[in-house]
């Protein structure tokens, strides 16, 4: 009965039937995004807000169009953004979409109003 164990085992691990490998681990190692694929040194804080200001700098620094959005999908706010500065005291307690478009390049992140 053991040999039969033995058998098995050997087809099973000698055949290349052990566990699968994929290449998903190499791939998502592998994966870059260029500055075409967003906004370069995009930073958005604080995040958390209470106080009803946001600040969103770039390293660019050109006018920033900025739409805000709920978890339903529909737009709350839009803005041109000049400068760093957005007020954002209208909106209610919860979590928000915001979108900002510079330029050629935009940047979706997750908004945490308190």
């Amino acid at each position: 009965m053991m040999k039969n164990y033995m058998y098995i085992l050997f087809l099973i691990f000698g055949l290349g039937m052990g566990v699968p490998t994929t290449n998903a681990q190499t791939n998502a190692s592998k994966t870059t995004l260029s500055p075409s694929d967003g906004i370069s040194d995009l930073s958005i804080y604080p995040n958390p807000v209470s106080s009803g200001k946001i600040y969103i700098t770039t390293k660019e620094n050109l006018t920033k169009e900025i739409e805000i959005y709920d978890v339903l999908g529909k737009k709350i706010l839009s803005e041109s953004l000049s400068g760093k500065e957005l007020n954002i005291s209208k909106l209610t307690a919860g979590i928000y979409i915001l979108k900002i478009k510079e330029g050629n390049n935009s940047a979706t992140r997750k908004l945490v109003v308190r």
